[in-house]
């Protein structure tokens, strides 16, 4: 009763982490992320077929360019704490309240809005940080005509292989739209999925050979934090493959048709890193039931040890029981070689027992 006055104590002390937002009106742009304190900072990387730019922007009027830029602009924002500068950038590019907010809503689930003049999405950015642990970000993604926002929590990301593109000219990127620039970026963040993965399938590997060869008390802290990890990786990588699907079937001219062969491939991507996932938490399960299967075999040895010498016992504390009371009349107690018989027959019965448990193989 004690334990689970404590753990409905522990829930009630909790503070509830969308507490800022309660009572507040639809659109309120409130950060609830733990990463307070980034400083905010935007930079642009405005691109065609001929040439690049890259620069860091100081003011807010700066963000939206001239009408007469022929390329694609994508605005790396970061520092998404700052909600003052993130909404003012927004509303300098006609984003609506409720875009907004969850822009800067890091419990926000991976989705797709469809709206009048721009596409928004919203992901999540996981990389391998120290220790095993993984790093979950929150990424809001805004599809103009041609312009592309990219806000970020951190200054670390998984996009420098797309930038590399774009400064080398490699592949087809400089000559295509800003939809294929959404593409890239969507495509960056799955395929360090595959990374995640294959760490995590490690992770399992390594538990897996330590439940077989060195099961103890303390391994089954390390399966129920496995379980949780790959539950959480689940909640945020399942709802990409909607995300995905819905860009490949909507009709929207911010989508080329050329574009949605390579969102295909992103699905595939989706579907094959959803069945390791899912098999994953299968395996994650079977763990724990593997875990309790070798303790209970391995004190159903100790068991059947205590209980064969128990039963080799048992005979001899009986024999010696019946020599240790003290009746005047027994005829054993009289013969010179009584002791040493005795000795003989419980000997004797220690052997034959422990034969007859080989044959049945007890032992």
């Amino acid at each position: 009763m004690k334990s689970k006055r404590r753990s409905i104590n522990n829930l009630i002390s909790r503070p509830f982490q969308k507490q800022p937002k309660i009572g507040k009106a639809p659109g309120s742009v409130i950060y609830l992320g733990k990463r307070r304190g980034e400083k905010f900072r935007v930079s642009l990387m405005h691109y065609n077929e001929a040439e690049i730019t890259e620069e860091p922007l100081e003011k807010v009027e700066a963000f939206v360019l001239s009408p007469t830029s022929r390329g694609v602009n994508w605005f790396n924002i970061k520092g998404l704490s700052n909600t003052e500068e993130v909404e003012t950038l927004g509303k300098s590019f006609g984003l609506s309240a409720l875009t907004l907010e969850d822009i800067v809503n890091t419990d926000q689930r991976p989705k797709m809005d469809h709206l009048d003049d721009h596409l928004f999405v919203v992901v999540k950015m996981i990389y391998p940080g120290d220790v095993n642990q993984f790093h979950i970000e929150h990424v809001a993604i805004v599809l103009l005509r041609d312009t592309v926002l990219l806000f970020q929590e951190v200054e670390e990301d998984v996009f420098e292989g797309v930038r590399e593109r774009i400064r080398s000219s490699y592949g087809r990127i400089r000559n295509r739209k800003a939809d294929y620039l959404l593409f890239a970026l969507l495509d960056a963040i799955v395929d360090q999925y595959f990374i995640v993965m294959e760490l995590m399938g490690n992770k399992i590997e390594q538990l897996e050979e330590k439940v077989y060869e060195k099961p103890n008390a303390d391994l089954i802290h390390e399966i129920q934090a496995l379980k949780k990890e790959v539950l959480e990786l689940r909640k945020h990588i399942r709802p990409v493959k909607e995300l995905v699907n819905q860009l490949i079937h909507i009709e929207n001219s911010l989508i080329a048709e050329d574009t949605r062969p390579f969102l295909r491939d992103i699905l595939d991507h989706c579907n094959e890193i959803q069945d390791n996932i899912d098999l994953y938490r299968e395996m994650s399960v079977s763990l724990m039931e593997i875990y309790m299967s070798n303790m209970s075999n391995k004190m159903n040895e100790v068991m059947k040890v205590l209980t064969i010498m128990a039963s080799i016992f048992i005979p001899l504390t009986f024999i010696a029981g019946i020599y240790g009371m003290n009746f005047q009349y027994m005829p054993e107690l009289h013969e010179r070689y009584a002791y040493p018989m005795v000795l003989g027959v419980m000997a004797l019965m220690v052997i034959v027992m422990l034969i007859y448990f080989k044959r049945k193989d007890w032992l």
